[in-house]
Order: C-alpha cells, then structure tokens, then sequence
C-alpha cells in the first residue's frame, strides 16, 4: 500500500486475509474481481522484502531515525505511539530501490502483525540501504524477528483493496482492506470487505490459525526466506 497517513494523524487500517494456498485459487479471484467489477484492475505490482523486528527502544529508536523523517512525519508516528498497542516495527524494500520504515499498532484484541484493525505508519528512507536501516534498528537493541519475501499484486475492487500476495512460506494469501481516518467507520469498513468477500466466494483466515502459522514461520524462516517453499498449519 502506499503511505498511510490521512491528515495528522496515522491512518486505521482494516485487514482481512483469506488463505488461498495455491495459484489456481488465486487466478480465480483474479476472474471473479473482474466479473463483478469490471473497473478492477491491478494497478501496482512488485517483489518486497519485509524484515520483522521485536524488543528494543522503540524510544530510543523514534530519536535515531528522527534525521530521516520530515518534522511532520516525526509528528505522526510520535502521534501513533501514543495511541496504539502492541508495536510491530518492520523495514521494507520494493523492487530493489523504494526502502520504508514501518510500524503498525493494533487497535483491537488482536497483536499489530496480525489483526484486523490497526494504526500504520509508513515513510520512505532514502540515503540508504536495507542492511543500513536494519543496523540501525539492531543499535537500538531490536532484533530480528524474522525476514519475509513476498509478490504483491494490488488491484482496487469496488471501494476497497485487495492484495494478491505470492508469499515464501504461506503460498497465495489475499488481504482485502480498507482505510479510514476515523476509529468510528471501522465497524461498517470491516462489515463491508466481509461483504466483498462472501461475494467472492473467499473465507477469512481465522487469526488463531494465522498466529500459529506466523509463528512456525518465525521458528523457521531462513528455510523459506526468498523461496517458494511453503507449508501447511492447520
């Protein structure tokens, strides 16, 4: 997704993801979008290297990348800190040149890597490579939590955003989203990519299942990191 900051504070993002496992499933969502909205296309398509990161100060890391944020940017993610839970701090590289530092907030009982609604913030690094801003977040006593290689397509559909994700490790996943700029539109945001899912014919990853497989994923990356390994946890 692009950046996601509405106004002056970080955006809320809602997030459903259904598992597809395979690519027969996903070139059928593919037709299926497209049937039901003819307007659906895929507007953004890249290769991304997701780096996850736990522990540290998340303080003292706020003043050591200071330098690279504007003095608004800077203003938004202190705003976000003050108002989410649950931090997951993450760089990230599209296409071998656009590096971001991200961090996501969870806004309900679910964690910030995965849950349906939660604050983003996401801002470009410039200057500098992957490995440089990884360093710096492991100077701030963060360590890896793990490395993640994906294929996104992202289409628009009616008025939400479906990601079509080719990822090491859990195969094809679709994330259906929408973004909003006020707590109160969360519930009816939710209900509607529900909507465009059951019309679709695609079922929510239930997060009990995508805690596990997040977790079996963190105890073993290095095995599927830039692969097309995958596995299966029920």
């Amino acid at each position: 997704m692009g950046k996601r900051i509405i106004g002056n504070m970080p955006s809320c993002e809602i997030e459903i993801k259904s598992l597809l496992g395979n690519r027969e499933r996903a070139e059928k969502l593919r037709r299926d979008m497209q049937t039901l909205d003819p307007s659906a296309i895929c507007h953004t398509r890249s290769k991304q290297l997701n780096h996850y990161f736990v522990g540290g100060d998340i303080s003292k890391l706020r003043a050591t990348l200071a330098h690279t944020f504007s003095p608004e940017d800077q203003k938004k993610l202190s705003d976000m800190l003050e108002r989410g839970k649950d931090f997951s701090i993450r760089t990230r590289l599209i296409d071998d040149r656009n590096l971001l530092f991200v961090v996501k907030a969870s806004l309900d009982e679910g964690s910030s890597h995965n849950t349906i609604s939660r604050l983003e913030f996401e801002a470009p690094v410039t200057g500098m490579r992957i490995e440089e801003l990884d360093q710096l977040l492991l100077d701030a006593g963060f360590r890896y939590q793990a490395k993640w290689s994906r294929e996104r397509e992202e289409y628009s559909y009616k008025s939400a955003t479906v990601c079509l994700d080719k990822n090491a490790g859990y195969g094809y996943l679709a994330e259906f989203e929408k973004v909003v700029d006020d707590t109160a539109e969360i519930p009816l945001a939710k209900q509607s990519l529900e909507g465009f899912m059951r019309e679709l014919g695609v079922e929510e990853l239930p997060q009990e299942r995508l805690e596990r497989m997040f977790a079996y994923y963190n105890s073993h990356w290095p095995e599927y990191y830039g692969t097309d390994k995958i596995f299966v946890v029920q």
